[in-house]
């Protein structure tokens, strides 16, 4: 079974799970994901933002292959880019974070570890653009697929609660003190790739103020 792994552009967005390709949930505020709902226009905004925040920033998201074949994949970015964030009663996030929306596995692929990889290949990647941590929210209640990451998932990868929260917990994975992630995530990513290479100079982590379509990740 060969394995790769790719980052997310405009030119792979289609291979996407057909709800995720158009899904503004965390791309929009509320208020603007339902106009966009209203209009069936959120296809194009998932790919204006994405076009947008590769431009910025560069590599969003990595999907990975199997055969060829889309088996998962997961998006993170700055939080100034994922308005979402501020309706969620944990927020903010840290300053010093790198924010992992979302992601999914898809059925035919769970319980293979395919999520961690691309847990370990998001970590990678924000470390070496030089960020401390990751952080994401969680689902306490989660049964099943969602844009917000399973809770239990969450802490089966590495990350703790930094923020408990009985619906939506924010999780944090310090990246710099866990030198065991560090190894680990290097010898797993590395096999599949290589780095996830960012296409611009990373800039300087970015605060946000305080601030759910749903998808699945084993």
């Amino acid at each position: 079974m060969a394995r790769r792994l790719e980052p997310l552009t405009l030119d792979n967005l289609g291979e996407l799970p057909a709800a995720c390709r158009v899904c503004v949930f965390w791309e929009l505020d509320p208020v603007a994901a339902r106009q966009a709902g209203r209009t069936g226009g959120t296809g194009l905004e998932k790919e204006a933002w994405l076009s947008q925040l590769l431009l910025d920033w560069g590599t969003a998201g990595v999907v990975l292959y199997v055969d060829d074949d889309p088996a998962g994949y997961a998006v993170y970015a700055p939080a100034a880019y994922l308005p979402r964030i501020q309706a969620f009663p944990t927020a903010p996030v840290s300053p010093d974070a790198i924010v992992l929306a979302t992601g999914r596995v898809q059925p035919r692929y769970l319980g293979m570890g395919f999520g961690k990889i691309l847990v370990q290949a998001v970590a990678k990647d924000v470390l070496k653009r030089g960020f401390r941590a990751v952080e994401a929210f969680g689902d306490s209640r989660w049964d099943g697929p969602g844009c917000v990451w399973p809770t239990e998932f969450l802490r089966a990868v590495g990350f703790g609660v930094v923020r408990e929260h009985p619906r939506n917990p924010r999780l944090r994975l310090d990246l710099r003190s866990t030198v065991t992630w560090r190894s680990e995530t290097a010898a797993a990513v590395e096999r599949l790739m290589g780095a996830i290479r960012p296409e611009h100079s990373p800039p300087a982590p970015v605060t946000v103020r305080d601030g759910l379509s749903r998808e699945p990740l084993k």
